[in-house]
């Protein structure tokens, strides 16, 4: 059997192409044309022996073929990145306090931590996961080096938005949400301040529908827990919901539109130290892989070179 061995620079612009819905962005990124990228990919399916791309309509989707092909090359990708941060980060040491909201606790915390704590041995990692307004008061008194924070439009301490996530009507997974008799809009959220309860609450008075608190929690898994019992309806984002509730359809039952949100990474120093700064990379690198894997993602399309051609996630 004829050895195999992926070119790393192939795989990265594959993966990152689709990751961003565009191979064009993707060259972009990578400072590379347009046609290189192109060329990298005819590489790709020549080296692997079988296509990874098919025709889908006026556009392309991935094969199964490219599917198991884009798992492994982002496999592959990590662990290289790894291993370089490993060999060039061994002799970082101290400590990097990280916060996170809820809702990134379970999706990003487990590879962040492991990820960082593999390649640098020496420093040590107090993680804090938490409601965004606890996080953002921590970030702000000092007593945190790193937060990711859903943003309400002021300012924080030497922040960047790193993305937009649409807000969604979570209710119970199994089977269509209803209004019930009552005509009033049940509602299980944290308490105030909260940004996606006010959001929700705002968008149902535009709407003219009326509303009520019918749960209020401190933690998130308690929302869960009230919505998946039919106690009333949250809002999120797709990120980190668990199977025991889904977001709604848009529209669905009546409900008004929701907003996107803006997700920031903030620092609590302009010029953080070797350790915080590397933490940061691996947490934007472990916050693009998860949202290119969330449902939302799916369907996305992207040109590929300077061609009219569009690759698209899913059914075709």
């Amino acid at each position: 059997m004829r050895r195999i061995t992926f070119d790393l620079d192939v795989l990265r612009s594959f993966a990152t192409g689709v990751d961003l819905g565009s191979f064009a962005r993707a060259a972009e990124r990578l400072g590379r044309s347009t046609s290189a990228v192109s060329a990298q990919l005819k590489k790709l399916e020549d080296q692997a022996g079988t296509p990874i791309f098919r025709r889908a309509g006026r556009g392309l989707a991935l094969t199964d073929a490219g599917e198991v092909m884009l798992a492994y090359a982002r496999r592959l990708i990590d662990l290289n990145d790894e291993a370089a941060a490993a060999v060039n980060g061994i002799e970082l040491e101290g400590w990097v306090r990280l916060g996170l909201p809820e809702d990134f606790g379970e999706v990003l915390l487990p590879d962040v931590l492991g990820r960082f704590a593999r390649a640098n041995p020496k420093v040590r990692i107090e993680a804090r996961v938490g409601r965004n307004a606890d996080i953002v008061d921590r970030l702000i008194a000092g007593k945190l080096d790193l937060a990711l924070a859903w943003d309400d439009g002021p300012a924080k301490l030497n922040s960047r938005r790193v993305g937009e996530w649409p807000m969604r009507w979570i209710g119970p997974a199994t089977g269509p949400w209803q209004l019930g008799d009552e005509a009033v809009v049940p509602l299980a959220t944290f308490e105030a301040p909260c940004l996606m309860r006010t959001a929700a609450t705002t968008a149902l008075d535009h709407a003219g529908l009326a509303w009520r608190s019918a749960f209020i929690s401190p933690s998130l898994g308690g929302l869960w827990a009230a919505v998946s019992a039919g106690l009333g309806l949250s809002v999120r984002t797709e990120m980190g919901l668990p199977a025991s509730v889904r977001a709604l359809d848009p529209g669905e039952a009546g409900l008004p539109a929701l907003p996107s949100i803006a997700l920031a990474l903030c620092q609590a120093e302009a010029e953080p130290a070797p350790a915080t700064a590397r933490l940061a990379t691996i947490v934007l690198e472990t916050l693009e892989g998860a949202r290119a894997r969330r449902p939302e993602a799916t369907g996305q399309s992207a040109t590929i070179g300077t061609t009219t051609d569009t690759i698209k996630r899913g059914p075709a």
